[in-house]
């Protein structure tokens, strides 16, 4: 059972009222509908029928009454519109729509068998009732609805509006189905199902309010409810769709699955499968069973919105719980709700909304498995005293103050136990700068392992949220302390966006920054003096030392700029981990000896890891899409750069000189510069398992594919696109390569063509999606 009650519309006793009597309350409502909407239908066969737009024929026949339209648009006025058990109306409107309207006084009762080709759209202000042995059938969507639709837009197709005074309520007790289209039911006041709605390949949706907006959507909800009217939606049938909502801003919705009832949202292939209940300024009470998965049996999900949430005894089979409510306290109840859906594989979310809104929980919440809790609040986070938080598997836990990102104050206190020591998944905790973290009692496994490329140094790990510039700016206060974007950032209205992280005396990070997928943009990267010394980088860290960690950011539209310097749009160098980072913008430098940069990073010691770069680069100086120098290790990586330089600048698409290793890894994009190569400029390290299709400039000296120079190793499984290189020589000068590993664009969208070292596979490194003319990182598709 769903509810969803807003406090304006029941009493206030009816908080406390027992299941039994909830039950009791919400059948004699359904009653007294039925009952009403009965008493008001008139006759077998619908009276009065007349097009007033478009064009058909409209013929009875016994009990038959034939509705043949001639336009792909119709709208018809009728005196009344009932259909009585036994009997039948059939509209023939090809893959057309037809607006039915009622004028009369009485109810529209459907007893009998109501069938369309196309789409149908019903509206009486009176109300609709499907009865118990009423059938409705559509090959496009079911509209019934006792607010009005004007008859001039529906004949003009697109989004419609639907409002008016009718105040009828729409109940469906029989059975409705589309088997090309949606279901909608509307009124102002009552909206129900008692039945069963059948939409295999659109959405089932249930609203309540004073004006609704109808408009087509291909991929989410359709009907969304403008103005409220403190209405009722409520379901106790079987709803079973790509996607279903039930949507009372701020009135009631009840979603009270029977013996035989359930919520079950399946998908297409274009929508996923979603479950919506949304009463804004009411609340949620659940008990019952909701499925969503998509199409192909995977992911799903199911979204609750209200002032209030009760989840007593809902079992929810989804990838994901949505909870979304001001604020939320996890009592013995919701507690032992949420856990035993866990359990059942339901990751679960709960955002506390209002910028207040706390979240707190003050009741054991254990479970087993591998599904995900987070719980964002609004400003802070508790676990209460005795209070145990626990996973035994795979589980994520995530508490998250200052959701907003409005720096509150917002702080995680833990008065409790965090027992993490049966789990395998990981624990993050992240409060405003403003804000404390109380880490109380916690326990980790020993066994514990980072997942590779996560970037992760401990099973638990709390953040200080950064949610502005002047934030990032406060990372040079503590050079060692672990950070989190709260969201993307970029310099305010006249802010500048010159940011470089580091003292007057301490230039090295040495703390984790986690940009959690957000993204910095708009930032101005400048060396301090520009006189050319090997440390004065022009980059957003000077220096990232051997136990700085900087992972899943983006730096975008971003620009670093200098004369003599070196420069880079993350850091000058790199001795730590740079894991899922991107970075887009321009690097500039207009000196010769000791400028130039890299796209990322000026020098790399340490490892870049699944990370690129998209940037143009010029004029002067030494320049690599990733690195200017790499001694470390650059793995799973790629750079999309134009790289252009004067007389003296010198251009690999990934580094320019390296001394370390490059795997995996790939450049793309333009290099033309006096000196050129596809990954290096100059090579004395190890290239392996990469491939280049930028095209390579000749240059003023020998240039190549792969290596300018190559004084290294150049692995057999390295490769490049000799149309799009522009060259049939892999290195320009040093050891060689066979000119068998130049391949043809055929070949290189041709897996076979790179050899039994370089894994396709399901769990392998590489990908060849449709339409490629190159590889890709398997890990790009997730993007």
């Amino acid at each position: 059972m769903t509810h969803v009650r807003s406090n304006a519309a029941l009493p206030r006793r009816a908080h406390r009222l027992p299941d039994a009597s909830h039950r009791l309350f919400f059948l004699a409502h359904f009653t007294s509908i039925s009952i009403a909407a009965t008493a008001h239908a008139a006759g077998p066969l619908p009276q009065g029928g007349n097009f007033v737009a478009g064009a058909g024929t409209i013929r009875t026949q016994g009990g038959t009454l034939d509705i043949k339209q001639s336009s792909p648009r119709a709208v018809i006025d009728w005196r009344s519109f009932s259909i009585g058990r036994g009997n039948s109306v059939n509209v023939d409107n090809g893959s057309g729509a037809t607006l039915s309207r009622v004028s009369g006084a009485a109810g529209s009762l459907i007893d009998g068998r109501l069938s369309a080709t196309g789409s149908f759209y019903l509206v009486n202000p009176q109300g609709v009732l499907i009865g118990p042995s009423g059938i409705v059938t559509t090959g496009g969507r079911f509209v019934a609805s006792a607010l009005d639709i004007d008859g001039n837009a529906f004949m003009k197709g697109g989004a419609l509006i639907l409002d008016g005074d009718g105040c009828g309520a729409v109940v469906n007790l029989g059975a409705i189905s589309s088997s090309g289209g949606d279901v909608f039911l509307i009124s102002r006041t009552t909206t129900a199902n008692a039945g069963s709605i059948d939409a295999p390949r659109g959405t089932a949706e249930l609203a309540a309010g004073g004006e609704v907006l109808l408009k087509d959507s291909a991929s989410g909800p359709q009907v969304f409810v403008r103005a409220g009217s403190h209405g009722n939606v409520i379901d106790k049938g079987t709803i079973a769709a790509a996607q279903i909502s039930l949507q009372a801003a701020d009135g009631n919705v009840f979603a009270l699955a029977g013996k035989h009832g359930e919520l079950r949202a399946t998908g297409t292939t274009q929508r996923d499968g979603h479950v919506w209940l949304v009463a804004d300024k009411g609340e949620v009470s659940t008990h019952g069973h909701i499925v969503a998965s998509n199409a192909d049996g995977t992911g799903g999900t199911v979204e609750f919105q209200a002032r209030t949430l009760d989840l007593d005894y809902v079992s929810v089979d989804a990838a994901q719980w949505h909870l979304r409510t001001p604020s939320f306290i996890a009592g013995p109840h919701k507690a032992s709700t949420i856990a035993r859906n866990l359990s059942r594989g339901t990751s679960v979310t709960v955002d506390a909304a209002d910028p207040h809104g706390d979240i707190a929980v003050l009741s054991d919440l254990r479970w087993s498995g591998n599904a995900s809790l987070a719980l964002n609040a609004g400003r802070s986070v508790w676990i209460g005293r005795n209070v145990a938080v626990a996973n035994a598997g795979g589980g994520n836990l995530t508490l998250r103050a200052d959701a907003p990102g409005v720096d509150n104050g917002g702080s995680v206190i833990n008065r409790g136990l965090i027992d993490w020591s049966k789990s395998t998944g990981t624990v993050a905790a992240l409060y405003d700068m403003n804000g404390r973290y109380a880490a109380g009692h916690t326990r980790v496994n020993p066994d514990w392992h980072a997942a590779p490329y996560s970037g992760l140094r401990t099973q638990l790990t709390a953040y200080k949220l950064i949610n502005s510039i002047a934030d990032l700016k406060r990372i040079s206060s503590d050079l060692s302390g672990v950070y989190a974007l709260g969201k993307d950032i970029a310099p305010a209205e006249g802010e500048s966006g010159r940011v470089r992280i580091a003292t007057a005396t301490d230039s090295t990070f040495k703390g984790q920054l986690d940009g959690m997928g957000h993204e910095i943009s708009g930032l101005s990267l400048l060396p301090l003096l520009d006189n050319g010394s090997h440390d004065d980088y022009g980059a957003l860290f000077p220096t990232i030392g051997k136990s700085g960690i900087v992972r899943n950011i983006g730096i975008v539209d971003s620009g670093a700029g200098a004369i003599n310097s070196p420069i880079a749009l993350l850091a000058g160098d790199n001795q730590g981990l740079i894991v899922n980072v991107h970075a887009t913008g321009s690097v500039i430098s207009d000196g010769i000896a000791t400028s130039g940069g890299g796209g990322l990073v000026v020098s790399n010691d340490g490892v870049i890891a699944r990370s690129s770069v998209s940037a143009s680069f010029g004029y002067q100086g030494s320049f690599g899409g990733m690195a200017q120098s790499n001694g470390g290790l650059i793995v799973q990586s790629f750079a999309d750069s134009d790289i252009l330089g004067g007389t003296h600048s010198y251009g690999g698409g990934l580094v320019n000189s390296n001394s370390g290793t490059v795997r995996q890894s790939y450049a793309t994009g333009l290099i033309g510069t006096l000196e050129n190569g596809g990954i290096a400029d100059y090579n004395s390290g190890r290239i392996e398992q990469s491939f280049v299709t930028a095209h390579v400039g000749p240059g003023g000296y020998p240039s190549g594919a792969i290596a300018a120079g190559n004084y290294g190793t150049i692995t057999a499984d390295v490769f490049w696109d000799r149309t799009a290189t522009g060259h049939d020589n892999g290195v320009g000068s040093g050891t060689l390569m066979p000119a068998a590993n130049g391949l043809t664009s055929a070949q290189m969208r041709n897996p076979a063509s790179f050899g039994p070292t370089w894994d396709f596979g399901s769990n392998g490194v590489w990908a060849m999606p449709a339409g490629a003319t190159h590889p890709v990182l398997k890990w790009q598709l997730a993007q």
